[in-house]
């Protein structure tokens, strides 16, 4: 049997949750016609290093994290999608005869599989996605197989568990961010085409997705993010990790604090986003990108996106998947547009309710 990496139940209402480094952030959204409509969403943190790297280290911690989260956003649903790190996954594109039925093709890839996996097949989850036909032949077609240790998506289906949640879909969070994009491509002045940059700066780590024509084409990951700014404030100004983590969101430090410690930190962001660039120009045929859209709790810094167009000279503009969604009564407009740029993810996992 296939694990479901991509979840094949089609239209069950889920809540969107993503288990990031530092926080859980749970997302409900309904369809009415075309409009879409955020009726709950909360953030809670995460106890500290109860996931290292994306990696769940401590399941009670985060268990208790995601019940919190439940609780605070007020929701009623207890179906979940949610997502593994896209380092996590092995994905590859083969191509199998047009003529196979699901069950026909899920047979044939599980007896050739272990071809493409470098792991034992019983520590992994497989699931394949038919992405149309192949260029190679129009007798066959073209398949996504993803593949990503079978301990990766049970800790997370476990964690919901013992939340009480049911986790009907396993995502992979490069597609996730995919889906939340197709809400902020017409708002970027860009062909359909264009190459878009995707930079989801995190609290320990850095992923750039690169789309092309509303498709991922590149995903890498780095260590960078938040908490070395969150730890310069410790170390600088004497405070416990928790009182340097408030007073970066608050406010409140001495004077030197901009100019010493928060500019040198958007300084090094920039350096960041141009490093994370130039990997993907070294590995492919492009040399440039057409807009860059800043992700994750760090994008939302005061005045980053316009550092980052100045220095770099490409268009930048921060994630909001939610501008033209309506709100439900339940939800603080001015909380949510602060926290937009850091829901991709949580986003692009609760659309999979109208796949």
């Amino acid at each position: 049997m296939l694990g479901s990496l991509f979840g094949k139940k089609r239209s069950v209402p889920v809540l969107g949750i993503d288990i990031s480094s530092t926080s859980v952030k749970l997302l409900e959204i309904s369809k009415s016609g075309q409009q879409f409509k955020v009726e709950s969403y909360a953030v809670v943190s995460l106890p500290p290093n109860a996931v290292v790297e994306k990696n769940i280290v401590e399941l009670e911690g985060v268990a208790e994290s995601i019940q919190k989260c439940y609780e605070r956003s007020r929701t009623k649903l207890k179906t979940a999608a949610v997502a593994v790190a896209g380092s996590a996954v092995i994905t590859k594109l083969i191509d199998m005869p047009a003529g196979l039925n699901d069950d026909n093709m899920e047979s044939q890839i599980t007896l050739e599989a272990d071809q493409y996996i470098p792991y034992p097949l019983d520590e992994v989850a497989i699931d394949f996605e038919v992405q149309g036909t192949s260029d190679n032949s129009p007798e066959q077609v073209e398949v996504l197989l993803a593949a990503c240790r079978r301990e990766n998506v049970e800790l997370r289906v476990d964690a919901l568990e013992m939340a009480d949640i049911t986790a009907k879909i396993v995502d992979v969070e490069a597609y996730a961010i995919e889906r939340a994009f197709d809400l902020i491509r017409p708002s970027l002045d860009c062909d359909e085409d264009s190459a878009i940059a995707i930079v989801d700066i995190g609290s320990t780590m850095t992923t750039l997705s690169v789309l092309v024509g509303g498709q991922t084409v590149y995903t890498r990951e780095q260590l960078f993010g938040g908490r070395q700014l969150t730890e310069e404030i410790q170390r600088r100004y004497g405070l416990s990790l928790d009182e340097a983590g408030l007073a970066k969101k608050q406010g409140g430090l001495p004077d030197d604090y901009e100019p010493e410690v928060l500019e040198p930190f958007k300084d090094a962001v920039v350096q960041q986003v141009t490093r994370s660039l130039q990997f993907f120009f070294s590995s492919s045929q492009y040399n440039d990108v057409d807009h860059i859209v800043l992700a994750g709790g760090v994008a939302a810094m005061p005045g980053l996106a316009e550092l980052v167009h100045d220095k770099l000279g490409t268009a930048t503009s921060l994630a909001n998947p939610f501008a033209n969604m309506s709100l439900a009564s339940k939800v603080d407009a001015m909380s949510l547009s602060n926290d937009a740029p850091a829901l991709m993810i949580a986003c692009g996992l609760a659309l999979r309710s109208f796949d």
